[in-house]
């Protein structure tokens, strides 16, 4: 499947939840969806209250189409609490790469 939309996403948890905000990011409605192809949750090795997502979709629209939906406003709701200050947005699109957890 190829990815043409992505983004990558650091957030800052407020003082010690960030393993509830990878928690909360690892439950994410969208990780079933199958027009999201990569969701990667990464942590700061210095911080680990300062978390990253990086993410690839099929498309713009099928993401903007997924986040419309009451799933992913849930999910915004339960995560929103758990940060500080404005999360930082990067345009890039997955080309390729390795996963083994």
């Amino acid at each position: 499947m190829n990815v043409l939309h992505g983004f990558h996403a650091t957030m800052t948890a407020r003082p010690g939840q960030g393993d509830e905000v990878v928690r909360v990011l690892l439950d994410a409605p969208s990780m079933p969806n199958e027009d999201c192809v990569v969701f990667l949750v990464c942590r700061s090795a210095e911080n680990p209250d300062t978390i990253s997502v990086t993410e690839g979709w099929t498309s713009q629209e099928a993401h903007s189409r997924f986040f419309a939906g009451e799933a992913a406003q849930q999910f915004v709701e339960r995560l929103q609490p758990l940060l500080e200050g404005e999360s930082r947005y990067t345009d890039e699109v997955p080309v390729g790469g390795k996963a083994a957890f």
